[in-house]
């Protein structure tokens, strides 16, 4: 077997979903893993640095990606009106990427733990774009604020992205969604 398999990231992370759809999240082991995958316990290890992780290898990048956008928006936008354009055009490359999540997304729903580590990646993404909020002169409490909207908007958006199957464009998701937010606060 070579030392570094070509595709054995993707493979590990199809077996990983198709196990834990199987049996559920709390009854498959590394192992069982890497050997759907055709690997070694010790391969998947050069991967994922634990069970969790291979679904959600890479989301370590998405709070930086999208603290650069809110840093690079229009500077006469609004707090909110930035973080929303930066989710706009992070959350899009991002759909590009992921391809279909549903599945994933139904693994993550079914465990607690795995709900708690989904909660733990938006707080990073929250936290994000309230500091890049921040370095463009908002206060604070605005900041976070913000933030804090325009993560509720980015998760129900994605949300509604996965139950399309991608159908729908990121994009229109998360316009519907923010249509829904400026109605909810408007009071209509």
């Amino acid at each position: 077997m070579a030392r570094w398999d070509p595709g054995a990231e993707e493979r590990l992370k199809r077996a990983a979903v198709e196990l834990y759809l199987e049996r559920g999240y709390d009854n498959v082991t590394v192992t069982d893993i890497a050997e759907r995958a055709g690997l070694t316990r010790r391969s998947y290890f050069r991967y994922f640095p634990d069970k969790r992780e291979v679904l959600f290898a890479g989301s370590e990048r998405l709070p930086p990606a999208l603290a650069q956008a809110v840093l690079t928006a229009d500077p006469n936008a609004a707090p909110l009106a930035a973080a929303l354009d930066a989710l706009a055009r992070v959350g899009a490359q991002l759909a590009e990427q992921l391809g279909d999540v549903t599945q994933r997304q139904a693994v993550i729903d079914a465990s607690p733990e795995l709900r708690e580590r989904e909660r733990t990646k938006m707080a990073a993404v929250t936290e994000a774009m309230r500091d890049a909020l921040m370095q463009r002169q908002v206060n604070a409490g605005t900041a976070e604020l913000a933030a804090q909207l325009a993560t509720v908007a980015f998760r129900n958006a994605f949300r509604q992205w996965i139950e399309t199957a991608g159908q729908a464009s990121f994009g229109s998701c998360l316009h519907t969604v923010t249509d829904e937010l400026r109605a909810a606060v408007a009071g209509a």
